[in-house]
């Protein structure tokens, strides 16, 4: 019997690097795991919509396991993503990436990569995620930027594109005002696209590289895959 289907659902971009990333992420999962069938979908911006996907598959008879390509669970996962498995029985969502300890090992390289000391207590760190209105996505942005934390010597803090509070800016300003000698912005983003662009006007003295490419967030991946299955 076929495995089902991974539905690798993202926001979705209009940034050509961010598209390329996302999609060498579904490849990447198939490498890890010779035969699975993967094919992406979207909750915004481009097409395939999730729902198409899904209902697609659905008529075909092919079971689905649809995975959040997001690193936190706000109203994309539990409304877009959660109601377009709703009405087909053989479909099921996985939840998000994030929190997960290995992203914040990704986060740390990617910080480390940017020239920032993780045993300095004056550099201090701003954990930058897209944001969400979702509670829920705030508290798996903060547990990330406690697991990130573990590692660092300096404060880690959290900001945000939009929605939630605070915005980017005004935690990096935060940041210097509580004493650090440097503040580095944390890319929570999975690839580049408009809100990692905006991060470079936060007032930071230097902004990480976001996750993407990384063989780490293809096992995530894969785990949440089984871990709906089981």
């Amino acid at each position: 019997m076929k495995a089902p289907v991974l539905v690798a659902c993202a926001h979705g971009t209009r940034n050509p690097a961010g598209r390329r990333l996302v999609a060498e992420l579904a490849l990447a999962a198939r490498a890890l795991r010779p035969g699975l069938v993967t094919t992406a979908a979207f909750v915004d911006v481009q097409p395939p919509t999730v729902v198409d996907v899904v209902a697609g598959l659905a008529a075909e008879g092919r079971p689905a396991v649809v995975v959040p390509l997001l690193l936190s669970g706000g109203y994309h996962v539990h409304v877009d993503i959660a109601g377009a498995v709703a009405a087909h029985d053989s479909a099921v969502a996985a939840r998000p990436l994030g929190p997960d300890p290995r992203l914040a090992g990704v986060l740390s390289d990617r910080l480390v990569e940017a020239g920032a000391d993780h045993r300095d207590p004056l550099t201090a760190v701003v954990l930058a995620a897209a944001g969400s209105s979702d509670p829920r996505s705030v508290a798996d942005v903060e547990d990330t930027a406690d697991l990130l934390q573990r590692s660092w010597a300096g404060p880690v803090t959290t900001g945000y594109g939009s929605a939630a509070q605070p915005p980017v800016a005004d935690a990096v300003a935060a940041a210097r005002r509580a004493g650090a000698d440097r503040v580095v912005v944390a890319s929570y983003l999975l690839a580049p696209g408009h809100f990692h662009g905006k991060l470079a006007e936060a007032g930071a003295d230097v902004v990480t590289a976001p996750l993407l490419p990384d063989e780490r967030v293809a096992a995530v991946l894969l785990d949440r895959y089984d871990a709906a299955l089981g």
